[in-house]
Order: structure tokens, then C-alpha cells, then sequence
């Protein structure tokens, strides 16, 4: 359920409906279909899962956050990988942590301004964002900020706290979160039933042959032990003669 070939039906429902939009473009229509990506702890994957969807000819939001610690969208590697996205049209915003923020407005301000930083240190203007494991409190907010897209403002995302998978809301919302779709699976009779639709993905989920959830957490920790083998290889001179030791501690 979770391997690109799973991904790619998903998308090939979504273009046959002709609704696919961004979320600009859903203001202006009465039926879509938005396709987003909340990156978590790999931008490798959220990279890998974009080529997927180019090679269906298929373009879509990808949120990238500042404050995580499983990677630094600061380091030249991923700013070349998030240049290069934007550069083949896929659509970078930002993906933000409250990291305990309750205040309303420094909320806010936080938000405008490491959009702000993320357009300045690109290149290119940063038009929306999504939160991170938003409260109740913030998605009642429904924030809105001049020049920024909220993909969980009430255009694109219908907060009820009592809704269940099968709610009639009209917009339906389908997410992955914790390698589950517990709002429903987006297949052909999803498509039929909803004329507005946005699908959440978090891209460190899907990998080429699509893993049970343990197995993709060991794959997924596997790649970044490399990962850090590698930097530090490049960093230090004296790290070389140790690296074999490393590499042959994987799960």
C-alpha cells in the first residue's frame, strides 16, 4: 500500500478526474483535487517521490520544515534538491512546527517569517504552508496570512472535531499519517463521491518496493546512518580507516 506503484494509481486516478489544482488554483474552481507532502525526515525520499509523480506528468505541493532535526534544508545538498524541484515545477512551501507555541499571533508572525527566510534563501517566492501536527486551537484559528496559502484554511480543509472517516464534508481529506489512511483510502469510489478533495503524504512513508511500517523505519534509519557516514567521511580526514567498521553496523 505504500510503494511507488501504489502511489502512482493514486495519481493516475487523480489526473483521470481532471480536477488535479494547487491550492491557488482551487479558489477559483468548485471541484479539485490537491495533492500535498508533509517531508518529515528525508528529503532524499520526498526528492524520489517527486520524480514519481514527474513521470506521470504530475506537479504538487511539497512542505519542507525549518526546525527539524532530521535534516537541514540549510545544507547545500538539499537546497540544490529543493532548487532543482521547484526548478521541474513542483511547488515548495514551508512545513511549520509550533514546537509549543499556543499564541495566536507569534504564531503567526513565526510563520511569515520563516516563509520569508525560505523565499530569501531559494530564490524564489515561498507561497503557502502547512502545520505540523496542528492543536484543535490552531486549526479553529483557521490562520490566514496575506501573501501565504494555509492548506488547512477552511478553502481547502473542513475542521469538525466530530467527523469520522465516512462524514459528508465538503472538502474530503485523506492523510497517511503514521503509515495509516485513517480517513479513508483514496481510490476510484473516493474520486466518484467528492468533487473537492486534498491528499496528505508524508514521502519518508513510500519507498520503491512500499515497506510495512517497521520495515520502512529500519530502511528509512538505515539511510540515514549512511547518510551520516558520509558527511562525516567528507568532514574529517583522519575518519576513513574507521568507515568499514561503520558500515557494517546496519539494521
Amino acid at each position: 500500500m505504500f510503494s511507488f506503484d501504489d502511489y502512482r494509481e493514486i495519481l493516475r486516478l487523480a489526473k483521470e478526474s481532471g480536477r488535479l489544482a494547487t491550492y491557488e488554483e482551487a479558489l477559483t474552481r468548485d471541484k479539485w483535487v490537491i495533492l500535498r507532502h508533509d517531508v518529515e525526515y528525508s528529503v532524499d525520499r520526498a526528492f524520489a517521490l517527486s520524480k514519481v509523480e514527474e513521470s506521470m506528468d504530475v506537479r504538487s505541493h511539497f512542505f519542507f520544515q525549518w526546525t527539524n532535526n532530521s535534516y537541514n534544508i540549510l545544507s547545500r545538498k538539499n537546497r540544490d534538491i529543493l532548487t532543482e524541484m521547484h526548478e521541474r515545477g513542483q511547488h515548495v512551501g514551508l512545513h511549520f512546527a509550533l514546537n509549543g507555541m499556543t499564541d495566536m499571533a507569534l504564531i503567526r508572525e513565526r510563520i511569515k517569517k520563516e516563509a520569508d527566510m525560505l523565499s530569501d534563501m531559494l530564490g524564489f517566492q515561498v507561497k503557502a504552508f502547512s502545520i505540523h501536527r496542528p492543536s484543535p486551537d490552531v486549526l479553529r484559528e483557521n490562520i490566514k496570512i496575506d501573501g501565504l496559502l494555509n492548506a488547512y484554511q477552511d478553502d481547502f480543509f473542513v475542521f469538525d472535531e466530530k467527523a469520522g472517516p465516512d462524514s459528508k464534508l465538503r472538502v474530503k481529506y485523506f492523510s497517511d499519517a503514521n503509515h495509516i489512511w485513517r480517513y479513508g483510502y483514496p481510490d476510484a469510489d473516493a474520486f466518484a463521491a467528492h468533487e473537492r478533495i486534498q491528499i496528505l503524504t508524508h514521502p519518508f512513508g513510500w519507498t520503491k518496493k512500499g515497506y510495512d511500517n517497521l520495515d520502512n523505519y529500519k530502511t528509512l534509519v538505515n539511510e540515514k546512518y549512511a547518510e551520516l557516514i558520509d558527511s562525516i567521511d567528507n568532514e574529517c580526514k583522519d575518519f576513513a580507516p574507521f568507515r568499514e567498521q561503520f558500515e557494517k553496523k546496519v539494521m
